[in-house]
């Protein structure tokens, strides 16, 4: 979880949970990061890519999608990289989906200073 969103976002998205389950919390770092990202099989850089594919064709978790498109820049995905993946779903998922995601991903490249 560290090494996806750096370690002040990973203990800041630990802590977001508190106030309300941290059962919760503990339940997204144990399941998630633990049981499935400690798989081995596909690269952490891999994992990154679907789950942008993913939020983006789901539509409605902006929040998670800008963390973890954060995440694939964290963990060596270039920002050409996570375009194409969001251009790619445009196809499966429809282009307000992607525009979406787009939108998304130039505020997170600003913030980083990317763009």
């Amino acid at each position: 979880m560290n090494r996806i969103l750096g370690e002040d976002r990973a203990r800041a998205t630990r802590a977001s949970f508190d106030e309300i389950s941290s059962d919760f919390g503990e339940y997204v770092v144990q399941a998630g990061f633990a049981d499935v990202y400690g798989r081995e099989g596909i690269t952490l850089a891999q994992r990154q890519m679907i789950n942008v594919a993913v939020l983006t064709a789901i539509g409605g978790a902006e929040r998670q999608l800008a963390t973890h498109i954060n995440g694939a820049l964290n963990v060596g995905l270039t920002p050409t990289e996570i375009v194409e993946t969001i251009f790619h779903v445009a196809l499966y998922a429809g282009h307000p989906r992607a525009v979406s995601a787009l939108w998304i991903a130039r505020d997170v490249f600003t913030d980083a200073e990317i763009l």
